[in-house]
């Protein structure tokens, strides 16, 4: 196996046990063990600012509301509108409720 082939082996166990969960709480407590404080605070960041552009809202509005830096609201946006769709199928599942 080349080491391309085991780090998508990795991502994939990753998404799979991420799959598994079935509530909050058990994914937050893995969240903590898996992250450091800093890329769990930068994950629930860029999480929100996503929800903010989907429901409309201006970077700088985003910016003011998040503190994610432009060149990382600039990444959510380029996400949102070609990338492989995740953050929209996600987040418009959790806007809609």
């Amino acid at each position: 196996m080349t080491q391309e082939d085991k780090k998508e082996a990795q991502k994939k166990y990753l998404c799979e046990v991420f799959a598994k969960i079935d509530n909050a709480d058990d994914f937050a407590l893995l969240l903590e063990d898996l992250c450091t404080y800093n890329e769990y605070e930068q994950l629930a960041q860029r999480l929100d600012a996503a929800r903010l552009f989907l429901e409309g809202g201006t970077y700088s509005k985003i910016n003011e509301e998040t503190s994610v830096s432009s060149a990382t609201l600039s990444r959510i946006s380029r996400c949102i509108r070609h990338g492989s769709g995740g953050y929209g199928k996600v987040l418009k599942k959790l806007l809609d409720k």
